[in-house]
């Protein structure tokens, strides 16, 4: 399975986001999924991808040229895609994935998580999406979901389709990336 992670080009004030992106990148490489992922060495996505690998996993990155000359492309990959927007790699990222998760990161994080919402409202994908809710770092963007769609904003189905979890093993579970 191809399971496309958003996250943070930094890695966050408390540790607690560096070990549920290494948690979540072991249980990736032990249930043999390739990590797709923006093709970043810096942050949660170098923590996340380094410790997919380190197992012997795949992990394919997308990365916009421009990123790739500020020198924060991973070249350590399986694979690494140089495209040439970051429109370019998330539609890329969306062309490979099976599931996708958001772990905590900033505007780029939250651009991607809600595009791809989008995406799966209008059914241009058919993927499940989740959310990785470590340290209640979602709780306010999920109250803000609960109010759209209690104000008649976003569609009760929609809003239910979303997985949230603030652990990495029930997440997958949920997703159904790994069973019990």
């Amino acid at each position: 399975m191809n399971v496309c992670v958003f996250c943070g080009s930094g890695a966050g004030k408390t540790p607690v986001y560096a070990e549920a992106a290494k948690e979540l990148g072991s249980l990736l490489s032990r249930s043999q999924s390739t990590l797709i992922y923006g093709g970043g060495n810096i942050g949660l996505m170098g923590i996340i991808a380094d410790q997919v690998l380190s197992l012997g996993g795949k992990v394919v990155g997308i990365i916009p040229d421009f990123l790739m000359k500020k020198e924060v492309g991973h070249t350590g990959l399986t694979q690494l895609e140089v495209v040439g927007s970051m429109h370019e790699r998330k539609r890329r990222m969306a062309d490979l994935a099976d599931v996708f998760i958001a772990l905590p990161g900033g505007w780029g994080t939250l651009d991607e998580l809600a595009e791809i919402l989008t995406w799966k409202q209008l059914g241009l994908i058919n993927a499940s999406v989740g959310i990785l809710n470590t340290h209640h770092y979602f709780d306010t963007l999920l109250a803000q979901m609960q109010t759209m769609e209690t104000e008649g904003f976003l569609n009760t189905k929609n809003l239910r389709e979303l997985k949230i979890d603030d652990n990495p093993s029930s997440l997958l579970i949920q997703l159904g990336v790994i069973t019990v």
